[in-house]
């Protein structure tokens, strides 16, 4: 018999567990040793509430994957529509905090390239987070390469790449964790017109972007 999704226990990001394994530690500790300690009571509290919203950041919800040309990659806000002058139209997607952030292939295709490239950490909604420390990636797909970047913020100093240079993906599927707010750019092909607004929030692997 099947489980309802609903039913279904939530999964945790690969990638969490640097920041969520001592956060949980410390939160059950203290819990165990406030009966008898009221500095450990004191310390239980927020290390539990710290810990609980620590889970809540690093949930990775399974999904029905939508079909369409190409999905958004990220949780989050259309923060911009910009036209490129090659022709492409960059999509930027903000995503706070409370976004679920794992990010999913906008199409299926082969990874041709993951570039990791330092920078600053400036606010994500910020102009000049374009020099942000940044992963470009490049996917081989049916509309041609589609290049897709995932921004740190000011808190998410640190971005994990799920798959290398050279696999095969299919459109929705988990490739990267981005931890804490942050950004994500996808630059739609000539050609292909946004189906999306600014102020729009969309959803990994099921708001679609292109207009038929």
């Amino acid at each position: 018999m099947s489980v309802p999704a609903g039913a279904r226990p939530m999964r945790l990001a690969r990638g969490a567990s640097p920041w969520l394994a001592p956060t949980v530690a410390t939160a059950a500790l203290s819990l165990v040793r406030a009966r008898r300690s009221g500095a450990a009571k004191a310390v239980a509290v927020p290390a539990t509430a710290l810990a609980a919203g620590m889970l809540w950041f690093f949930r990775d919800p399974e999904r029905e994957i939508t079909q369409g040309r190409v999905i958004s990659p990220a949780d989050g806000v259309v923060q911009s529509i910009m036209p490129w002058k090659d022709g492409r139209t960059r999509v930027a997607i903000f995503m706070s905090p409370l976004n679920v952030h794992v990010n999913r292939a906008p199409l299926s295709g082969t990874v041709t390239s993951v570039e990791h490239v330092p920078g600053g950490f400036v606010p994500a909604f910020n102009k000049e987070s374009e020099n942000n420390e940044r992963v470009v990636w490049h996917f081989d797909t049916e509309l041609g390469d589609i290049e897709m970047i995932q921004i740190a913020g000011t808190v998410a100093r640190r971005i994990v790449p799920y798959v290398p240079e050279g696999t095969k993906v299919e459109q929705g599927e988990r490739i990267g964790l981005i931890r804490f707010g942050s950004r994500v750019d996808i630059y739609l092909p000539e050609g292909v017109e946004p189906a999306v607004e600014v102020g729009q929030k969309t959803t990994a692997g099921i708001t679609r972007l292109d207009r038929d």
